[in-house]
């Protein structure tokens, strides 16, 4: 089983004035932390809200010039027996490379495996070309035991 997984980071940011600034140097302080190694976790804003009111907040909150930036981080892990499994795989190889940064699961979703189907027939098609492409090896060089005598 696959799963797709978000992550959600609360990175701190210094030296910012405003919420879009402390989000652009949050990512790319982010991103350098990830790669090479993770190239393939897609990081994005999070999303805030009011936990009294529900409304809507910027990703980023700004007090005296330094920043906490809400991101999420989505990553699809293979081969999983649960969930659960998933989301701690998760976890780890990201927390690894973003120490001292919280992170929480937000989600966890199993990703629809492609139709075998397509792939069999992809590798019909290849493994009776080339078995045509060794019958006709076979009539232009002559066997190995005739060579050798």
């Amino acid at each position: 089983m696959n799963c797709r997984v978000v992550v959600e980071a609360a990175v701190p940011v210094y030296d910012v004035e405003t919420p879009d600034e402390a989000v652009r140097i949050a990512i790319s302080k982010t991103g350098e932390l990830l790669n090479p190694d993770l190239n393939y976790v897609e990081i994005n804003m999070g999303q805030r809200s009011c936990p009294h009111c529900g409304e809507e907040l910027e990703p980023a909150f700004i007090a005296a010039d330094e920043s906490l930036v809400a991101l999420e981080l989505e990553m699809t892990v293979f081969n999983v027996e649960r969930e659960e499994h998933a989301s701690r795989i998760a976890r780890k190889e990201i927390g690894q490379r973003l120490e001292n940064i919280p992170l929480t699961v937000l989600e966890v979703e199993v990703v629809e495996e492609d139709d075998e189907d397509d792939g069999d027939v992809e590798s019909d098609e290849v493994e009776s070309e080339s078995q045509s492409d060794r019958d006709e090896d076979d009539e232009v060089l002559p066997e190995f035991e005739d060579l050798i005598e």
